[in-house]
């Protein structure tokens, strides 16, 4: 198979689908790579390394996407790259289609292959392609809020920690899975006073157990959903529902109950956000105020951090790069329940629920489709 890894063009997203190491993988296997210049540069992996990896370095993102039978991303592709999408085209990156009706438009239109990693399963359950970047995520938001409490930054002017003598800020987490989980192990090691809310009581008393009771938690509903973003001085949103829209957790009259110079974090923004008030930011844009209080909710976290999340990413993406490549799109897929659950769009028709009822629109199983 012909694999491309072309250079991500998203706004400061610098990371990279597939890396020297897997590069020389694929090509001993029998397959062709085609990696676009300086693709993964900015994760720390020059040319030369591909080279040496026996890759094909080219210039031209056109050239990539037109000889390849399976294009290897991390982020949806924005709009100067929907021309060159065409049928049969195999397309593995993050997809986030929910909120993005115009991008499935056009995956359905071009009847292009489209596996989003945020879907696929593991034989748990899992949600392992997910799960890397939720956790280089999670991490970040605490990073970033304790940023944004900054006085020049248009936060409270708090330290995330507190000294002796003074109270540490408060962080409320909504959200028990890989992203509020990693949240509270950095945000309790900055020494902040951190609640966390799940709607699984399970959830919370594994949580409680993890942490030794330092964790405050919290059952979510939204009297006590309420009471706590009023109290916090830095709110982390949290909340999956693998390939839907997530739910408007957040209110806006909750948010203007705020304190001013309070910061939000939406790590779900990617899915439509669980913040009422929230919209999806970039690198260059990052934040803006509502009712006094700083929004940070930039789509690519991650991308922050390529060497990192590159590296992590790839960790678990590439040996369903290599049985794609190996198998085929479709016998990967009917081979495999768990990667067919990752299956988003097949030759023109929307194979995934929780897209479809978050666009309101018709679907078909991917069983069916691969038969």
């Amino acid at each position: 198979m012909i694999i491309g890894v072309p250079r991500e063009i998203k706004d400061n997203e610098a990371r990279v689908g597939v890396t020297p190491a897997g590069a020389k993988a694929l090509v001993e296997a029998g397959h062709t790579v085609l990696v676009e210049t300086q693709a993964g540069m900015q994760s720390g992996f020059p040319d030369a390394e591909y080279q040496n990896a026996g890759a094909e370095i080219v210039g031209d993102a056109g050239y990539v996407w037109g000889k390849s039978e399976m294009v290897v991303k991390v982020k949806e592709p924005i709009e100067q790259e929907y021309v060159y999408f065409r049928e049969g085209l195999v397309l593995f990156t993050y997809l986030h289609l929910a909120p993005l009706p115009v991008l499935t438009n056009k995956l359905l239109e071009s009847k292009v292959i489209g596996i989003a990693y945020e879907t696929v399963r593991d034989r748990h359950g899992m949600l392992p392609l997910l799960m890397p970047m939720s956790e280089v995520a999670g991490r970040m938001s605490v990073q970033v809020g304790a940023s944004y409490l900054e006085k020049e930054r248009g936060g409270r002017g708090i330290l995330l920690g507190g000294v002796p003598g003074v109270p540490p800020a408060h962080v409320t987490i909504i959200g028990g899975g890989i992203v509020g989980t990693n949240a509270a192990r950095i945000a309790l090691g900055f020494g902040a006073k951190t609640t966390l809310i799940d709607v699984n009581m399970n959830r919370l008393r594994d949580l409680d157990d993890i942490f030794n009771g330092r964790l405050h938690t919290l059952a979510s509903n939204s009297y006590n959903i309420n009471q706590a973003t009023r109290e916090a001085d830095l709110v982390i949103g949290g909340v999956l529902i693998p390939g839907a829209t997530a739910p408007k957790l957040v209110t806006r009259a909750m948010v203007s109950q705020m304190k001013q110079g309070a910061v939000i974090v939406d790590v779900a923004i990617d899915q439509g956000g669980c913040v009422e008030t929230a919209r999806p930011t970039s690198h260059s844009n990052p934040s803006y105020v509502v009712d006094g209080v700083v929004h940070y909710c930039v789509t690519n976290m991650p991308g922050a951090v390529p060497h990192t999340s590159t590296l992590a990413l790839t960790n678990s993406t590439f040996p369903y790069v290599m049985r794609l490549a190996h198998l085929g799109a479709r016998e990967a897929l009917k081979q495999d329940a768990g990667l067919a659950e990752g299956l988003n769009t097949w030759l023109g028709t929307l194979t995934h629920q929780g897209v479809a009822e978050s666009q309101q629109r018709a679907w078909t199983a991917a069983a069916s489709v691969l038969a």
